[in-house]
């Protein structure tokens, strides 16, 4: 273990650091989008089945072929990795964010309404909170696989730790492979550790009770 650090470790240290970057982004970039849309598809339920319908058809596209497919466009590198793992990422934030806030207790939103609220406060102090668990495990499960993913993108040159995994199986280097797939793992289980932290932060116990 000693000798892998001393020959491997600024190495792993810097492919650690692009996976993070790579993932971060794209998970980011996918809540920014798929929250935002998922709201505005409670307000439109019919073009909602279409919306969902569409991101899962994306999802179901082979990790490797959507990598390649964003090659053309944005040539080798961090930002088709990027794109490709945000499409990635969008399914089950958007699902879940959209899941959540049709499952608020339809009283309460006639409660909000009677006191006054705005249809934007409402969501934004009312439905946003209550629905937020549900919300957050979509945001779990996107970057549990956006992690997975990105290390794929070595294949298009955005580096991360899937340059030390795949050197390792075309070399036979079995500490390159399992130098690589470690991190990943331990990455994944603190992604997950703290955006379970964040979900507690985020969910007002006691304004849901009141409410």
């Amino acid at each position: 273990m000693s000798a892998f650090l001393e020959q491997y470790g600024g190495q792993l240290i810097a492919k650690t650091w692009e996976q993070i970057y790579i993932s971060a982004l794209a998970l980011l970039l996918g809540i920014l989008v798929a929250v935002p849309l998922g709201i505005v598809l409670t307000r439109f339920k019919r073009l909602a089945k279409v919306i969902i319908g569409l991101a899962s058809m994306l999802q179901t596209i082979p990790s490797l072929a959507l990598l390649a497919m964003m090659i053309p466009l944005f040539g080798v590198g961090k930002l088709p990795a990027i794109f490709a793992l945000f499409i990635y990422s969008l399914l089950p934030i958007l699902r879940n964010t959209y899941i959540g806030l049709e499952n608020v207790n339809p009283t309460l939103k006639d409660s909000a309404k009677g006191m006054g609220m705005t249809p934007s406060q409402s969501i934004l102090q009312v439905e946003l909170p209550l629905a937020m668990p549900v919300i957050m495990t979509g945001i779990r499960l996107s970057a549990i696989y956006v992690i997975a993913w990105a290390t794929l993108a070595s294949y298009v040159g955005a580096g991360g730790l899937g340059d030390l995994i795949f050197s390792g199986l075309s070399l036979f280097q079995p500490p390159l492979i399992i130098g690589g797939t470690i991190p990943v793992i331990i990455l994944s289980l603190v992604a997950d550790f703290l955006l379970g932290r964040l979900e507690v932060l985020l969910t007002p116990r006691q304004k849901s009770e009141v409410i």
